[in-house]
């Protein structure tokens, strides 16, 4: 499915008042997808297919993100988890699975928080992650991450254009798996509009909600090691292989897999292999 295709099947729901995009595909149990930062759902699109064999697939562009609205402020992990059991609830599915990526990691991991507290996310069953933040003393930002949280960080959105948002999102894929022009000018696409570039600094506080819920978010982990699982692109220099062995430290009756020659992006840059192990964890 080429990007035209993608955008010509979004359907729409209202979230508080924003216009939410979203995306149904496949057959089977349910599976919810959720995208990380700065990309959007259409992340999901090489593995789409694969997974929709056996599942029915849901997945929204998150409030900031890809097709969905873009508003002045409101960017919380928090109000993002809603967005996502909102969407659930709209479309009346009651029990579930997830794979979450980078920024959804964090959605993921209140969705457990609230489940184990009895507070949400009650249908939830099997987790798989993607790089992510994870564990925020592995977390390794980048410069333009650094910039965006500090006092200077609405210079991110106004300096970036697309040459450099090229530049800055190669380097967290590996070097045999790099991302082709045409693929870099379809992220970005989407990344600019309604001018969502613009709000980086803002999305960018989902790094001080992790430090923030650390110990919820952590915990919540351990109280569902044994649905849980994380493939992880070892050469990613945000959250790599140094992520992948914290999670084998403190999780050791987690599953686990690592993609030697991948980085930040596995789902984008080793597809089969991504859609066999997710699929291999949930049958």
């Amino acid at each position: 499915m080429d990007l035209a295709d993608w955008r010509a099947k979004a359907e729409r729901f209202e979230f508080q008042g924003l216009s939410i995009a979203f995306w149904r595909g496949g057959t089977g149990r349910p599976l919810l997808l959720v995208h990380g930062f700065p990309t959007s759902a259409w992340d999901w699109q090489p593995i789409w297919e694969t997974l929709g064999q056996t599942h029915s697939l849901v997945a929204c562009d998150m409030i900031g993100f890809g097709l969905s609205d873009k508003p002045p402020g409101g960017y919380s992990i928090h109000r993002q988890t809603d967005l996502q059991e909102a969407l659930l609830a709209h479309l009346g599915i009651a029990e579930y699975d997830a794979l979450v990526h980078d920024y959804g990691v964090s959605v993921g991991q209140e969705m457990l928080a609230r489940q184990a507290e009895g507070s949400g996310a009650a249908g939830l069953q099997q987790m798989v992650f993607l790089n992510g933040g994870i564990f925020p003393n592995q977390h390794r930002p980048r410069p333009l991450q650094k910039l965006g949280v500090s006092p200077l960080g609405f210079l991110v959105g106004w300096l970036m254009n697309r040459k450099r948002f090229g530049a800055g999102f190669a380097e967290v894929f590996g070097p045999d798996t790099q991302p082709s022009e045409a693929e870099l000018d379809d992220f970005w696409s989407l990344i600019s509009e309604q001018d969502g570039h613009r709000k980086f600094h803002k999305l960018l506080h989902y790094m001080t909600d992790r430090q923030k819920h650390e110990a919820r978010w952590v915990g919540a982990l351990a109280h569902a090691e044994s649905r849980i699982g994380l493939i992880n692109g070892a050469l990613d220099p945000v959250s790599g292989k140094h992520a992948f062995d914290e999670w084998r430290r403190v999780l050791p009756n987690a599953r686990s897999h690592l993609l030697p020659g991948v980085g930040h992006y596995p789902q984008v840059e080793a597809p089969a292999e991504v859609a066999a192990k997710t699929l291999e964890w949930l049958g």
